[in-house]
């Protein structure tokens, strides 16, 4: 537009160097924008993860991004706190240092959760470690498939498989935190006892991600942050020190 008018202006002038016509029509300008493809979060989040086989190294990448997400962060962060001051004379001790000691327990097991359960026992037996729904199902059959979920889900092939990463990372996790976790009970039948609770509230999870994102489209908001502190914080419900 200022092109055009200053072609205008010109012209009026009477200048014998610019044509009579000039400014008459539009000059036409192309803006050049580099293609930078927006991602929309809010549908990303209605329709789930992208169905595609991931490489090993995408795997170890999305463990290092669960661990390292803010809200898991806070969620860790929060949960100490909150269990710090309700009991003062827990193992980790009272105040900020038993706070420290809380977070630092309870994010190892977090890093040791994800490097088996999302990285290692996947790319081993070619597991996909995403979440997959069935938003078109039935109710009954969606409450039964994310809680099958835990025992049989999806191979990177697309077709159906043990799932070894729930099943023996869940184990292998619970071996390992008897190794550092303070006040534990480390006897066979107390591992495996807490080792049958984390898979039974396990769904808890499931059932977020598969039905939450039908309220997010009934009552119209972006609840993506509703989702991930929620499954933060079943996630760190069921396998917490």
């Amino acid at each position: 537009m200022a092109e055009t008018a200053s072609m205008r202006a010109l012209a009026v002038s009477g200048l014998n160097a610019v044509p009579p016509n000039a400014g008459s029509t539009a000059v036409v300008a192309t803006l050049c924008v580099p293609h930078v493809p927006i991602v929309d979060w809010y549908a990303r989040f209605l329709n789930g993860p992208e169905v595609k086989p991931l490489t090993p190294g995408e795997k170890a990448w999305l463990a290092v991004h669960n661990v390292l997400d803010p809200f898991n962060l806070i969620t860790i962060g929060g949960e100490a706190a909150i269990s710090v001051a309700d009991n003062s004379n827990s193992p980790y001790g009272p105040g900020i240092p038993g706070w420290g000691r809380y977070l630092g327990v309870s994010f190892t097991q977090d890093m040791t959760g994800e490097f088996f359960g999302t990285f290692l026992i996947p790319s081993l037996v070619h597991q996909d470690p995403h979440y997959h729904r069935e938003p078109h199902a039935s109710i009954p059959r969606r409450i039964a498939h994310a809680a099958l979920q835990v025992l049989w889900t999806q191979g990177d092939n697309g077709r159906g498989m043990v799932n070894w990463a729930n099943i023996a990372g869940s184990a292998i996790d619970g071996e390992i935190s008897n190794l550092y976790v303070p006040g534990q009970a480390t006897r066979g039948s107390a591992t495996a006892s807490r080792y049958a609770i984390g898979l039974a509230t396990a769904p808890i999870d499931n059932y977020v991600t598969e039905f939450l994102p039908d309220v997010a489209r009934h009552i119209r908001v972006q609840v993506v942050v509703l989702q991930r502190i929620i499954n933060q914080v079943a996630r760190t419900d069921s396998a917490g020190p």
